[in-house]
């Protein structure tokens, strides 16, 4: 038998290596008997020489079989959850559980918090007075199966190995790893103890995925190894070019998701959403074909019945239910000042990267993970792509604790903005839809 040192050549040299043999390699990280210094040596060969399909179907069992997987088989139906691989103003996640709940499908979601320049669904869901995120396994399935859905953090137990290694990724240079993002989106979603997931990967300047090859390689990895994996997976290739929605900081974003609920969101969170959740119900087999689907979809918010999901959603995780309803009850910020137009002219550019660069130095993101955000401050947009504007006019309002020192911010968002002479249309916000 190999030792684990020539178990790290031979992925270095490029060598194809068996499930038992990643396996060992996990479980001796787990141990100890393997250390930091040499798990990094082997993420950085995962790195150059890039890992087979069966590899990375291994490297996720191993990273899930780390920890607790939860028993939701109890619950009846097909049991979906969605993924985003992260992008400015995503905010569907929280008007995307209480709609296909409503619909009858089951579902379970463990989300994060964000870093960078992408929110996190934690931090907006905390935006909620009384939310609470972190439940143990039992309440986690005591509330799916009496509200439909319910939404929490990762806990210890969920793929230690996977909150480890990336621990090591970060420091590394190994982030970018499709290999390495597969198992690491997989693993958790797993431990969830879901059927089926649907994947929204988001490409363009305020994506993780700049490149639309880069996101296709992604989305179609996931996709296989998910498949193999045993379950039901398919994913959706979105534009991330400009801010998804008109906000971008936690309350405003959990405002505007509530939003969808009443049909009152703009276009493109509508958009966003209703396709997610036509995949989930397809999945499920709660729906014949996407026309179906998205019928059931717009029944369940016409008769208010995702309204009432969302708040049972909410009251069962400790928060005030009557934010559905008035959603003045969450934190908002003291002051709002609009960001003006230069010139006449139309909205040819928003640059996501820069809004939401913009909305961390508000205080509503965190560039570590151990710093806290404000839930009230952030980014309301009043104009989008390929819309007209009058020199003077408000581009933007800015919600801020200080105005003087947000200046910096606001000179940021201004420059996001690229105004041009001529209407340019938006672009599909679907781009592919990729199914093993």
């Amino acid at each position: 038998m190999q030792n684990l040192v020539e178990l790290i050549a031979a992925k270095r040299d490029g060598r194809e290596l068996t499930s038992e043999q990643i396996k060992r390699l996990i479980q001796s990280f787990g141990t100890g008997e393997l250390a930091d210094y040499q798990m990094s040596a082997f993420l950085m060969a995962v790195f150059l020489r890039g890992m087979t399909d069966v590899e990375m179907v291994a490297l996720t069992e191993a990273m899930l079989d780390s920890g607790k997987v939860l028993d939701l088989s109890h619950i009846p139906g097909i049991k979906v959850d969605k993924h985003s691989t992260g992008g400015v103003g995503d905010k569907v996640s929280l008007a995307l559980v209480p709609i296909v709940a409503a619909c009858g499908v089951p579902v379970p979601m463990v989300s994060g918090r964000g870093l960078g320049h992408t929110g996190g669904t934690l931090d907006k869901l905390e935006a909620i007075p009384g939310f609470n995120v972190n439940l143990d396994a039992d309440a986690f399935a005591r509330i799916i199966r009496e509200v439909g859905g319910c939404m929490i953090g990762q806990t210890a137990e969920v793929a230690p190995a996977d909150k480890r290694i990336y621990a090591l990724r970060d420091v590394t240079a190994t982030v970018e790893s499709v290999p390495l993002i597969v198992a690491s989106i997989l693993s958790k979603k797993l431990a969830e103890g879901i059927d089926a997931l649907v994947l929204d990967v988001k490409v363009g300047k305020g994506a993780f995925m700049k490149d639309l090859e880069q996101a296709r390689t992604l989305a179609s990895a996931l996709v296989r190894v998910g498949t193999r994996a045993g379950k039901r997976v398919v994913a959706l290739l979105t534009r991330m070019e400009a801010p998804l929605g008109r906000t971008i900081g936690n309350a405003l974003e959990t405002r505007e998701a509530i939003d969808v609920l009443f049909e009152r969101a703009p276009a493109d969170m509508t958009e966003c959403t209703y396709a997610l959740c036509a995949e989930m119900l397809l999945l499920a087999d709660a729906a014949s074909d996407r026309d179906h689907a998205l019928r059931r979809i717009s029944e369940v918010i016409r008769s208010g019945k995702a309204a009432q999901v969302m708040e049972n959603m909410i009251a069962a995780q400790g928060g005030n239910p009557k934010v559905v309803r008035d959603p003045s009850l969450m934190a908002a910020a003291p002051h709002v000042v609009p960001v003006l137009a230069p010139r006449s002219g139309f909205v040819c550019e928003m640059d996501a990267l820069e809004m939401g660069l913009s909305a961390v130095m508000l205080g509503a993101g965190r560039t570590r993970a151990d710093q806290s955000v404000d839930p009230a401050v952030g980014i309301v947009l009043n104009a989008h792509l390929g819309e007209k504007v009058e020199k003077g006019s408000i581009l933007a309002h800015v919600h801020v604790r200080d105005v003087q020192a947000a200046k910096p911010a606001m000179d940021r968002i201004l420059h996001a903005f690229k105004l041009g002479d001529e209407a340019k249309s938006p672009e599909p916000l679907v781009i592919e839809r990729i199914e093993s």
